[in-house]
């Protein structure tokens, strides 16, 4: 049997899942040679919220990041997540920005594009999918695993024939919340190689203590690569360890041959960097979190939203809100919790707890009743759509979103240039995600030693959409973990 492939993790989801997405670009680069010349399937280094957080946090503009890992690490596949038809943010951009996007992400030296959509609608994927190929990059297609009466096996293995069929060179799953037990992860692997011909990988979160478990069973269902990380950026709300799970693998027919002596210098790399986080990390990231699997949502949801409701006076009402969860989920057609859905779902959970039952709708939560997200995994309840459409004033879609959308790169170009900014492509596809955030940058380019330090991040610690909810005649800033 071939030895199972590690992809590391450590230099994008490593430091977003356990210190707010705030390692810096000089921070990697020592660690980088080390990585480099390791033998990893690939280096995730790039994509998620590292983008949005760079920008807002670092004063770092992106590309110039993937140019100085690209440099770093030459010999070494890179790869990003990409949220489809979303690219790094929340909405649905033109077709032509999000193939900008991806053509100036393969020319600055990305490999693989790791595409998702938060309702696993296929339609959301398939500009992606299509323009990494023509890049002449990899696209691989992505499963967010869930759980509700509609997701099953049979429909996870449906989902990856089609990705196939679309053009995708790897399957992917995609646990976000690390919910996925052995056993299931051992099913679907099965079935995805018993129905398609391109290699399927997993990537799971220790968030609920599942992680290692759950890649041993995927490894002997014949999956071909797994993600690690490395410790401290690593286990509990992160990936499992890379020296963790190739010590779990001794004796095992498809243990990787990993240099041990580099894995030690690569921990005390990061150990130096993780200190210095120290502003940016909790304990609380480092641990299992038992309530993950108790209420089937992602641990930095339950985490942050414990303190949202703090704040809107609501302590009292936890239990109720994370029942009202799987009833919102229901009726917005059993749709994941990944960014942007988890966010939306717990908002719209703790709305109906407060004022009733979609007695205060909010507008995202309404765009996902009427389509403008994409099809959702079952019917969106009737009396809910007709309520949405009611209050939104707008009729269901069930066209692909973007498909309303009219090209956007001259428009971007254009306000650029009215800006007196860098008007390339470059600069366009990030105006068009951080419009506030890239001219922010720019215009402290020439103020370098002010945006190397970023200020303490408030808590909760990891970059959140903010929405704006208005209780009792107040307006409220909403904040939720990203889940990506």
């Amino acid at each position: 049997m071939e030895p199972v492939i590690f992809n590391n993790t450590v230099l994008r989801d490593g430091h977003q899942s356990l210190a707010a997405t705030r390692m810096k670009t000089g921070q990697m680069l020592d660690a980088c040679p080390i990585l480099d010349s390791m033998g990893y399937g690939a280096l995730e280094t790039w994509g998620g919220a590292t983008i949005d957080a760079g920008l807002r946090f670092l004063g770092e503009f992106p590309f110039d990041r993937l140019d100085a890992l690209k440099k770093a690490c030459p010999n070494t596949p890179h790869m990003m997540l990409l949220r489809g038809q979303n690219i790094v943010q929340y909405a649905h951009f033109p077709n032509d920005v999000v193939e900008a996007f991806i053509s100036c992400s393969a020319k600055h030296g990305m490999d693989i594009f790791r595409i998702f959509d938060a309702l696993n609608d296929p339609r959301n994927m398939e500009c992606a999918i299509k323009a990494a190929k023509a890049a002449g990059k990899q696209a691989h297609g992505v499963i967010c695993y869930t759980t509700s009466p509609v997701h099953n096996v049979e429909s996870f293995v449906a989902l990856g024939v089609r990705l196939e069929e679309m053009g995708a060179d790897t399957i992917v799953i995609k646990d976000m919340a690390g919910l996925i037990p052995p056993a299931a992860a051992k099913a679907i692997v099965s079935g995805l190689k018993a129905k398609t011909k391109i290699p399927v990988w997993i990537h799971t979160h220790e968030t609920a203590g599942l992680g290692a478990a759950t890649y041993l069973a995927a490894i002997d269902a014949g999956v071909d690569a797994i993600d690690v990380s490395i410790a401290p950026f690593a286990n509990g709300t992160g990936q499992p360890d890379a020296l963790r799970m190739h010590s779990l693998l001794e004796g095992h027919p498809r243990q990787p041959k990993l240099d041990i002596e580099k894995l030690e210098k690569l921990r005390e790399h990061f150990t130096r960097v993780y200190a210095e986080l120290s502003d940016f990390t909790s304990h609380r990231n480092e641990i299992v979190d038992s309530d993950t699997l108790r209420y089937q949502v992602p641990g930095g949801m339950l985490s942050n939203f414990r303190n949202q409701l703090k704040e809107q006076k609501m302590e009292d009402k936890f239990e109720d809100v994370f029942a009202e969860i799987p009833v919102v989920r229901e009726a917005l057609g059993w749709i994941p919790l990944v960014t942007p859905t988890s966010q939306i779902v717990g908002v719209q959970a703790m709305l109906n707890v407060k004022f009733g039952r979609w007695k205060n709708f909010s507008p995202q939560a309404m765009d996902i009743a009427l389509g403008y997200y994409g099809t959702t995994p079952a019917p969106v309840d009737p009396e809910v759509q007709k309520l949405a459409a009611e209050k939104a004033g707008k009729d269901p879609i069930t066209c692909r979103p973007a498909d309303l959308q009219q090209p956007g790169m001259e428009k971007l170009r254009a306000e650029l240039k009215a800006k007196d900014m860098p008007a390339d492509d470059e600069h366009c596809v990030i105006h068009a995600m951080f419009p506030m955030q890239l001219e922010a940058i720019y215009k402290k380019k020439d103020q370098p030693a002010a945006a190397a330090k970023p200020a303490p991040a408030p808590k909760p610690k990891k970059p959140a959409e903010h929405y704006n909810v208005t209780i009792d005649g107040k307006t409220h800033s909403v904040e939720l973990e990203r889940v990506d």
